[in-house]
């Protein structure tokens, strides 16, 4: 059971990658998204809730695993924000990428008050929540970036 929540915790591997595992996971959510956009809103929101849940739960049990405070490793955190900042994206790939930047700014200069959630909130839940709060951070600033310029 260790290696199945090692598994979605790191994005399948990806969180093993060299340099800024944290942009690994945001890149992995971008095919992920392309699939689920195919859905209704009140499915891609299932959709989103179901993540989260499992992302809290497999989270939490990599850091126990590990026994590590929020390893590097774990990337399915990423995933959901990134999720989340393109929930209402249009379908546009450099729209995508936009939200992908903003993400990465948010989740990494960890504006307030996410820096206090991320230090602390404990387990799987602390994890998961600093980045579900860049991400609404993200589609804030990407909804009125395709307001002011897309119309």
């Amino acid at each position: 059971m260790d290696r199945l929540f090692m598994s979605i915790a790191t994005g399948f591997g990806a969180g093993y990658l060299p340099k800024a595992p944290g942009t690994w996971g945001s890149l992995l959510a971008l095919p992920l998204h392309f699939f689920l956009r195919q859905l209704a809103p009140n499915h891609y929101a299932l959709a989103l809730g179901g993540i989260f849940f499992i992302a809290v739960i497999t989270a939490g049990q990599a850091e126990k695993i590990l026994d590590r405070k929020d390893p590097s490793v774990v990337v399915i955190d990423e995933v959901i924000g990134m999720l989340v900042t393109l929930i209402a994206a249009p379908n546009n790939p450099l729209i995508w990428l936009l939200g992908f930047l903003i993400f990465r700014f948010f989740d990494i200069f960890k504006p307030y008050p996410i820096r206090i959630i991320d230090q602390r909130i404990n387990g799987g839940m602390g994890i998961v929540l600093d980045d579900v709060l860049a991400g609404i951070y993200s589609l804030i600033v990407l909804q009125i970036f395709c307001y002011a310029i897309i119309g």
